[in-house]
């Protein structure tokens, strides 16, 4: 297929172990893509407790959630990975050569050699309101994620939630759309208080405009919403809007990884310990998402798991090629690659 993004590796998901996979991978020669269905990358640490210390990372006395997500970042920037966030890998299928084939539900097709499931506990998905008939809207004007942000150009926007993402999309859908209102069911976020801050700035200003409530229901005709009313205490207001992201959080699931075929244990994909390879060859699994005898869902053991499956990945990806175990503290070759030689 003339459109396929053609790589070594697709790594699906982005938290720490994924990011330190390719860091593994690159000091191999091997390229990386990237795909999370959050909108940035660091998985559970950076959304759900990017400020909350986490003392067991070796080196580090007490590092947050987003400082090792930053961290592993700069530590993988020399090797210069691929990411395609807000997305979600719905469909993995083996090609005759050997190699893979993946379809995310933003349409884009993946080759690679090597599949990496480092997708934490599963996939994160978005929380639904309680708002009847909300399906029938859903990906056509009522969305969970910004994928493009042309679709919200001179639309009348309407965002409901108080967290990081919700105040994000506030301030940067702001300038390009016809109009934009946040809807918050109390007056205390939970996002960073420079984002509450420009948010409130742009109110003062007539920007945008900000309302103290929670959607009641919404009204629109085939898949186009037109208006949202909002449950305030001073009774109902109905909204005029044409996009209406909501943004109440996220759960885990397992997701479509559960219909690839792959041996389950628990709704966790069984490995071995010496590639951390599932039961379908070329395909391996890092981080909480797997399961073998004696496993701990520690960040530490990740990065394990991400040293030896990249060796292995390396035979999957280059059979035959002899490699050469090499330290970075001593392998001029591999400080050069990290740039600091």
């Amino acid at each position: 297929m003339s459109n396929e993004i053609v790589t070594d590796v697709v790594i699906i998901g982005a938290g720490p172990v994924g990011l330190f996979a390719v860091f593994e991978l690159g000091l191999l020669d091997i390229k990386c893509h990237l795909v999370d269905i959050l909108d940035r990358p660091g998985g559970q640490c950076a959304e759900l407790y990017p400020e909350k210390p986490i003392y067991d990372i070796p080196g580090f006395p007490m590092i947050t959630g987003q400082g090792l997500t930053d961290n592993l970042m700069q530590q993988i920037a020399p090797f210069g990975p691929q990411f395609h966030f807000s997305r979600m890998v719905t469909s993995l299928e083996r090609l005759e050569d050997g190699a893979f084939r993946l379809t995310t539900d933003a349409e884009e097709v993946f080759r690679s050699k090597v599949v990496v499931i480092a997708a934490g506990g599963g996939s994160f998905q978005a929380k639904r309101p309680p708002v009847e008939g909300i399906d029938a809207y859903e990906n056509k004007s009522v969305f969970y994620a910004v994928r493009k942000m042309d679709d919200f150009r001179d639309q009348d926007v309407m965002i409901v939630g108080g967290g990081d993402s919700a105040l994000d999309w506030t301030l940067n859908l702001q300038p390009i759309a016809r109009s934009l209102t946040l809807v918050h069911r109390r007056d205390a976020f939970k996002a960073a208080p420079a984002s509450v801050n420009k948010m409130k700035e742009l109110v003062a200003e007539g920007k945008i405009s900000f309302l103290l409530g929670q959607i009641g229901k919404i009204e629109g005709k085939d898949g186009q919403i037109d208006h949202v009313h909002i449950q305030m205490d001073s009774g109902e207001m109905s909204v005029p809007a044409t996009r209406l992201l909501p943004f109440f959080g996220l759960t885990m699931k397992l997701g479509p990884v559960g219909d690839w075929g792959l041996e389950l244990n628990d709704n966790l994909i069984g490995v071995d310990t010496e590639k951390f390879q599932t039961s379908v060859p070329g395909v391996f699994a890092i981080g909480d998402i797997n399961h073998y005898p004696g496993k701990l869902k520690l960040i530490l053991s990740g990065f394990h798991e991400a040293a030896l499956m990249a060796q292995a990945a390396k035979q999957v990806i280059s059979p035959g090629e002899r490699v050469v175990f090499q330290y970075t503290t001593s392998s001029t070759k591999l400080q050069k690659k990290l740039g600091v030689a």
